[in-house]
């Protein structure tokens, strides 16, 4: 027995050991297809071409310059590597991935997070259309995630291309840029909105009888969608305007601040108006609901008049029309012509009692 333990021993020891399967390589993160731009601004000018995305930590430890790189609707799992090279807040991360967010202003260490949403007007469909960009800013860098539809990075980046002044003041210059942009088209948004409502109030108050309540009710709802891109905004731009460091463009901030101002304040005096003409048009509309009421009860009146004077000559018609021997009048030489005329005349007092009742 012992002898026999030892060469299955052997034999195990002799024997080739199996075969281990090497790891698999991991999955390439798919982040270029999400990349719309990767660019390197050095003294106020853009490099030639387009940087890989793999460079862009190489570049940044040249100090020399910042990094601008931009990502349309990209997935978890496509901004998980600029995350990683950018070591940028897991939390900022997925707001910036998930969308739908308010319009905020966050900062994590060195790195500005921030919320912004253009919208654009569709006068056609009397629609707000709102996109978003996430930025996330740091001291050489600016990654700016974009959501819908909006030309506001492509412009910045035009007037960076053109004008080596916005690309000195390094990313904080390319923040500002956005916002001021972005503020800008809510003063056109405004434009568009104050000329439908122009045109809804001469409709309802220019004796347009049909019912306008569904598109008050509409403009009113998107004016609102409009509002939550705005309104929380104010407060970030007020921190970046308060900012005493010379580097964070606090002046320029303060203007974009005051644009905004106005644009919240022409937004909450537009949605108090719409209110109005809503409530304008629902008593117009009750006003005439109550003309169209008014005028069935004068006409119901006036058939039940006439339907009452009817009924005097059908029932006294009826009366003698009924197979009896003695009917009252009947054996004298007038009681036909004398049925008549108190028939007649019953007809008349009621024609006059309506009459004076104004049922008639």
């Amino acid at each position: 027995m012992r002898a026999s333990a030892f060469r299955r021993l052997a034999r195990l020891l002799d024997s080739d050991p199996a075969p281990v399967s090497p790891p698999s390589p991991p999955p390439d993160r798919p982040a270029e297809h999400a990349v719309v731009d990767c660019g390197r601004y050095v003294d106020g000018v853009r490099r030639s071409g387009r940087i890989p995305l793999a460079d862009a930590p190489r570049v940044l430890r040249e100090r020399h310059g910042f990094v601008w790189i931009g990502l349309k609707e990209p997935t978890r799992e496509q901004f998980a590597e600029v995350a990683e090279r950018f070591a940028l807040p897991p939390l900022a991360v997925a707001d910036a991935v998930r969308a739908h967010q308010r319009p905020k202003l966050e900062r994590y260490g060195d790195i500005l997070f921030a919320i912004v949403k253009p919208v654009r007007y569709v006068d056609a469909d009397e629609v707000v259309d709102v996109a978003e960009l996430a930025l996330f800013v740091g001291p050489r860098f600016v990654v700016i995630v974009r959501h819908g539809e909006t030309d506001v990075p492509a412009r910045v980046r035009a007037i960076a291309d053109s004008d080596p002044a916005l690309s000195r003041k390094g990313p904080l210059g390319v923040l500002h840029q956005v916002m001021d942009l972005a503020v800008d088209g809510y003063a056109d948004a405004i434009g568009g909105i104050d000329a439908d409502i122009e045109e809804i109030e001469s409709q309802v108050f220019g004796g347009d009888e049909n019912d306008h309540a569904e598109r008050i009710y509409k403009l009113k709802r998107e004016v609102l969608e409009f509002r939550r891109a705005v309104k929380p905004l104010v407060g970030a731009v007020q921190k970046l305007s308060d900012s005493t460091d010379p580097h964070a463009l606090g002046p320029h901030f303060r203007d974009v601040h005051d644009h905004l101002m106005r644009v919240a304040d022409s937004i909450e005096n537009y949605d108090n108006l719409l209110t109005d003409v809503l409530q304008a048009d629902l008593a117009q509309v009750s006003v005439r609901q109550n003309r169209t009421a008014m005028r069935q009860n004068e006409d119901m009146r006036k058939i039940s008049s006439w339907a009452a004077i009817a009924l005097v000559p059908t029932a006294i018609a009826g009366l003698y029309g009924m197979n009896f021997e003695r009917i009252p009048g009947a054996g004298v030489p007038y009681g036909f012509w004398g049925v008549c005329v108190v028939i007649l005349a019953l007809c008349g007092m009621l024609w006059v009692l309506f009459r004076r009742n104004k049922w008639l």
